[in-house]
């Protein structure tokens, strides 16, 4: 008799299932903040949409100084000082490095959760499958978070969920006046496809089985090469069947379909030309979703809420995408494939909308958050992802220390939530941060405009910089009234939130992650001009000699924090040099 496959038990205090940038994002902040931390990923890699697996380019809020920082951007800084050609085998190292170099993460790849335990209405244990290594893995937790972007958990748990666009009568959303209730369709799947640009021609062969187009087929849709944001999204299938389980029939139809472009691209008359030195150079396999299951919260945003501003109480994340709404007959639409419908940048998100009504120690993060189709439409992209992972898992932290949870933490726990969400420089819009008691009782000494390092907002925000500038090797200081003990400084540096030293394409600085097509002879991405590379933190004794506490010559990241000890008349940042020359320009400098 077959003895029966091995289960492994794991325990911990938060469980999250989906390796996602969202998922990632919530593991990592819940972890960094002291919880114990097991991330389950069906995928043998992290990221998601943003993996090699699919390679969407990182998205987000629109406009001048609202790109997403935290964990985002500590991701795309570390990208841009190692992975100066984008290479997507780096990237995923990166992402891999994050969760693996965190103590407090156990981490379970090649893992599809398929089973749930509920006990008096909560989940008490999920357990997946490990492909590779034959094992079942069950995972018992207080806490729980779906970031799996299909809400696998919705249907295990008996959770509420949303499935589809909702009538114009539900919400009052203009959007859906042409849609009827109880309609089912989503935004559909891609299957994306890279080239690049070479020395020499190349020919292409299309396999047999390839759908065949014409100039004509392609309303709307025809490749433009020359662009460097080509990235063939549009070829998008699904929604107007079942996202989820037609996806392997789906998966088929878009592969034939990108062989097809790509042979059209090479061979059609009135591109071979163009294109004769350009070669595929990557299919995605594994179709990349749009929309799908939505979890039902205590709150459902709105494309009301959204075009409003989402002034909520409860902010926790925001976005600034267009409401960018997918047909969901997708490629075979004869007309243009989205339309976008125009949303303020920044919008606030509020927390309501990150756990399930019903189950009680259940998160949600990722495109499966409670909000209508249409502000789906707006939020889904990977920047807002990544935020709102970091808010749950800032959450959940918080709630595994106070043994409560989700609505525990908006109860008794929500200032806490937001001011450590922005003290790990997570933007809050309409908010402002609480800065240190030790830093806003010492003297601040530096040039002008050196107050506006305490003033509680890291970044630029309409035609205030809240920021200050200085030469290198000029000093800022706190100064105490009499000597105090010391236990770290916190400094955000200027990242270029508009990343304007980084090569220019089709006129305008690349802000992507990373690249979709190779043009030849492209330059290298680099770590931000303005970021400042070598500084030091002293410590400065009654008699006014001085201590090194902190130095470094390599540093690349916006945040810093840095621990110190000891009892000192001032502290002192003298910053030496930016990674471009020039002035040093830094949002903050606490300490505590």
């Amino acid at each position: 008799m077959n003895q029966p496959f091995e289960t492994i038990a794991h325990r911990c205090d938060f469980c999250v299932v989906g390796g996602g940038l969202a998922g990632l994002c919530a593991a990592v902040a819940a972890a960094r903040h002291g919880a114990k931390v097991v991330l389950v990923q069906e995928r043998p890699m992290l990221g998601g949409n943003a993996s090699s697996e699919i390679r969407m380019w990182v998205c987000g809020a629109q406009g001048e100084n609202v790109l997403e920082t935290g964990l985002i951007e500590e991701l795309m800084l570390e990208n841009l000082y190692r992975n100066p050609d984008k290479n997507y085998s780096v990237w995923d190292g990166i992402m891999y490095e994050m969760a693996r170099s965190e103590p407090n993460i156990e981490l379970l790849l090649n893992c599809s959760v398929n089973d749930c335990e509920m006990r008096d209405g909560r989940i008490a244990s999920v357990t997946g499958w490990q492909m590779t290594t034959q094992r079942f893995h069950r995972v018992e937790a207080r806490l729980f978070a779906d970031c799996s972007g299909d809400s696998v958990l919705a249907p295990l748990t008996g959770a509420s969920y949303r499935h589809g666009r909702e009538a114009e009568a539900e919400f009052g959303e203009s959007i859906g006046r042409d849609v009827a209730p109880g309609d089912r369709k989503t935004m559909g799947m891609s299957c994306m496809i890279q080239a690049r640009e070479e020395s020499r021609p190349s020919d292409f062969i299309p396999p047999k089985w390839a759908a065949r187009f014409t100039r004509e087929d392609l309303p709307h849709r025809v490749p433009d090469m020359t662009c460097p944001t080509e990235n063939f999204w549009y070829l998008e299938l699904g929604g107007d069947g079942d996202s989820i389980a037609d996806t392997e029939q789906k998966r088929d139809e878009l592969l034939s379909i990108a062989y097809g472009l790509w042979d059209f691209v090479k061979n059609d008359p009135s591109m071979r030309e163009s294109t004769r030195n350009w070669r595929l150079s990557w299919v995605g396999i594994l179709p990349g979703k749009r929309e799908s299951r939505r979890y039902v919260g205590d709150y459902t945003l709105t494309q009301n809420d959204v075009q409003a501003g989402g002034r909520f109480d409860d902010v926790v994340a925001y976005g600034g995408w267009p409401m960018d709404d997918h047909d969901p007959r997708g490629f075979r639409n004869t007309d243009h494939p989205n339309v976008n419908y125009p949303a303020p940048s920044p919008y606030g998100i509020p927390y309501r909308c990150l756990y399930s009504r019903d189950v009680p120690n259940l998160f949600c993060a990722g495109r499966n958050i409670s909000v209508t189709h249409w502000a789906l439409s707006s939020c889904r992209v990977m920047g807002t992802c990544a935020l709102l992972g970091q808010a749950v898992g800032t959450a959940a932290a918080i709630a595994a220390r106070e043994n409560c949870g989700p609505r525990g933490v908006l109860t008794d726990h929500l200032a806490e939530l937001r001011q450590t969400l922005m003290d790990d420089d997570s933007y809050l819009p309409f908010t402002r941060r609480a800065v240190p008691a030790l830093s806003m009782e010492a003297a601040l000494l530096g040039g002008a405009g050196v107050e506006a390092l305490r003033n509680g907002v890291d970044r630029p925000v309409g035609d205030r910089d809240n920021g200050y500038v200085c030469a290198p090797g000029s000093a800022i200081e706190y100064r105490f009234a009499r000597p105090s003990e010391v236990h770290g400084a916190r400094i955000v540096w200027d990242s270029e939130l508009n990343r304007q030293s980084m090569p220019h394409v089709g006129g305008r600085p690349f802000k992507h992650n990373m690249m979709c097509n190779k043009p030849l002879n492209m330059s290298d991405f680099h770590v931000p001009d303005a970021m400042t590379r070598v500084y030091r933190v002293e410590g400065v004794r009654p008699d006014s000699s001085a201590e090194t506490l902190f130095s470094t010559d390599e540093n690349h990241q916006r945040l810093n924090r840095i621990p110190l000890c000891g009892t000192w008349a001032a502290v002192r940042l003298v910053p030496l040099a930016a990674w471009g020359g020039g002035e040093i320009h830094l949002f903050s400098f606490d300490v505590y």
